[in-house]
């Protein structure tokens, strides 16, 4: 079965994401990449994890216009003032228990070892489509086994960055 005729959901680890492609000195676009994700692997649907911060809601806004499902987490702020939204609990608990029986191939956006166990699982029930790494130069050592599924996303930026001319955000 082609990737088109399945039902592919993306589970995206946004933290991990944004400071990725961060690091590397450029900007993602989300509405780009949530576009990039419907073209080039055909996804139904794309979970964003974000730590919820009530100033944002803007922005939360927006990334629901662009077709994202946005799972909170509420965020705890630490004595230097350091905002802390770990969302690994979530991404895990929505694509091996919550939306598991409703896709049928998922795709990973993280470069956290973190994962591990759950790509194990994935690949053990030939779940995983793809584990896409937002920076290799933070990928976790853990991850070095699912090399047949890695997407390294600087590899994709001239792809991504012309997403926005040729797609169309998604009709709700």
């Amino acid at each position: 079965m082609k990737d088109q005729e399945r039902n592919i959901f993306a589970f995206i680890d946004s933290q991990n994401l944004n400071l990725g492609i961060k690091s590397l000195g450029w900007e993602l676009d989300f509405r780009k990449f949530f576009i990039y994700l419907k073209d080039k692997y055909h996804i139904q649907k794309a979970y964003l994890f974000l730590g919820y911060i009530k100033k944002y809601e803007k922005l939360y806004r927006y990334l629901k216009s662009c077709g994202y499902n946005i799972v909170f987490k509420p965020v705890v702020t630490t004595k230097v003032e350091k905002v802390k939204g770990n969302i690994d609990a979530e991404l895990v608990l929505h694509s091996a228990k919550i939306e598991y029986k409703n896709y049928d191939k998922a795709i990973i956006v993280s470069g956290d070892g973190d994962f591990f166990c759950l790509l194990e699982d994935m690949v053990r029930e030939g779940r995983l489509c793809k584990l896409i790494i937002p920076n290799p130069k933070s990928e976790s050592v853990l991850l070095r086994e699912f090399q047949e599924y890695k997407v390294l996303l600087s590899r994709d930026r001239e792809y991504l960055e012309e997403c926005g001319r040729r797609g169309a955000l998604p009709r709700k």
